[in-house]
């Protein structure tokens, strides 16, 4: 005879940041019976090898940055010791560790159970949960919400196993000497930027002319320029054919690019070609929830699967948007509608602010200008600036980084649907006007602003 199942009102399978928010919600605000089912770390992508440990190495590369620009100001530093890769994995390794405990604590506070295992559909309401010691479990839920994330996607290279994905960043013991990133998305980008700052030879493959396609043009074509100009190797148009294991430490990576076809020797090659959702394990085809063609759950804007009572969010589904942030925010307004009696609660997934921990940083928040010029036609306004950022006025010309600002504005009124940041604290300069662009401010409201001087951001009040 099965065992009974569990029961509960809302069962959550992923414990990173959109799944953590739901939960806790639902249970520590509004006292609904909440299981929580997690098969790894607490805390998901971000917190384990995302967001967190990335921003903390990027930290250490602009470190490395600030040294070698503290001549300028006349500090007599000539030369400092090698980085200390493996000391500092190991801090970091112990912050990380740190956060998943606060993770486990925060759910204990909020009264959420927490299964450690595996999570697959048995029926639209009956989930089996198989632990790390191989006991199985049913648990059965009023509504299930499936927040698994995603992987590093992988690619059809001979040999490509050689290699490591973004994941493995973070596993790295010692410091590669040479390194070749292939991939040209946010991740491959501010991986090459850290490894290069940090004193690793550095090589970018990239499949087209230009990175961060994403981006508006500005951004691709300044930031393309500056990782030239700080001696990263760029190589466009390019492809890989193989990897294969030269037995002394080293991998050979069989390529094409511009120049066509090569080889290079390096310590390590970084796969970085985007993500995969997570989906394989859940069975998800025994509660009927429907993918799309990249196997993301399909949802509408209220996290609604097509089953009844079934929900999802965050890099699992096709919101579009993999951005952990965006993942919190639509898991507690999930947790509102559901169980807070706030029945068009929903996450607006309109100008999202995003960043780009490159070097120098990026941030960009509404539509690019080719797509403004899309949608909006003639109607579209462009304001823009290059300049040189007064920390950079003690440096010799070669060593000056570069700034450049945009803004998109539609319409009569000039209502800014775009703004688009490169150059030293743009994140942090981000998020202030990323609320003004989601209030539908116009550049009159912008200029309307006293500037505060000197700094960067004063530029985005002054644009003429």
């Amino acid at each position: 005879m099965a065992p009974t199942p569990k029961e509960c009102d809302f069962l959550v399978i992923g414990i990173g940041s959109g799944g953590l928010a739901a939960a806790r919600r639902a249970s520590g605000m509004y006292g609904m019976k909440t299981i929580a089912v997690e098969n790894s770390r607490l805390g998901g992508t971000c917190v384990n090898v995302g967001c967190v440990p990335k921003k903390v190495t990027w930290n250490a590369a602009a470190i490395q940055e600030t040294i070698h620009e503290a001549k300028a100001y006349g500090f007599s530093i000539q030369e400092t010791a090698p980085f200390d890769w493996t000391t500092f994995k190991h801090k970091r390794d112990a912050y990380v560790k740190r956060l998943n405990g606060i993770y486990e604590k925060n759910l204990k506070n909020d009264k959420v159970e927490y299964l450690n295992g595996t999570a697959s559909f048995v029926s639209k309401d009956v989930v089996k949960v198989v632990g790390q010691d191989g006991q199985e479990q049913q648990v059965r839920a009023k509504k299930i919400l499936v927040a698994v994330g995603g992987r590093p996607s992988t690619i059809n290279v001979e040999g490509a196993e050689l290699g490591i994905n973004s994941d493995g960043f973070f596993d790295l013991e010692k410091q590669p000497k040479k390194v070749a990133v292939v991939g040209a998305g946010y991740i491959a980008v501010e991986m090459a930027g850290m490894f290069h700052h940090l004193g690793t030879e550095t090589h970018l493959f990239i499949r087209h002319d230009k990175f961060l396609r994403t981006f508006d043009p500005m951004i691709q074509d300044k930031i393309m320029e500056e990782y030239r100009r700080q001696g990263l190797h760029i190589h466009t148009n390019s492809s890989q054919s193989k990897l294969e294991d030269l037995g002394n430490g080293l991998k050979k990576l069989h390529y094409k690019d511009d120049d066509g076809e090569n080889t290079m020797d390096v310590d390590c090659v970084l796969w970085a070609i985007g993500r995969t959702p997570e989906v394989e394990k859940l069975k998800l085809e025994n509660a009927g929830i429907e993918l799309d063609d990249k196997n993301h759950i399909k949802v509408d804007k209220y996290q609604n699967t097509n089953v009844d009572g079934i929900y999802a969010l965050g890099d699992v589904c096709n919101a579009g948007m993999e951005l952990t942030p965006v993942a919190i925010a639509a898991g507690r307004r999930l947790g509102d509608r559901l169980f807070g009696g706030k029945k068009d609660a929903h996450l607006d997934y309109t100008n999202v602010p995003s960043v780009v921990f490159s070097h120098p940083t990026v941030g960009s928040i509404g539509l690019t200008e080719p797509e403004a010029r899309e949608k909006f036609g003639d109607s579209v306004k462009i304001y823009s600036s290059s300049f040189t950022a007064m920390y950079y006025a003690m440096m010799e010309p070669e060593d000056k980084g570069p700034t450049a600002y945009k803004l998109i504005c539609e319409g009569p009124n000039e209502r800014v649907v775009g703004l688009h940041i490169l150059g030293q604290g743009s994140d942090e300069i981000l998020q202030g006007f990323g609320v003004a662009i989601k209030m539908g401010a116009t550049k009159a409201d912008f200029d309307s602003c006293v500037a505060i001087h000197p700094t960067s951001a004063e530029e985005l009040v002054t644009m003429r």
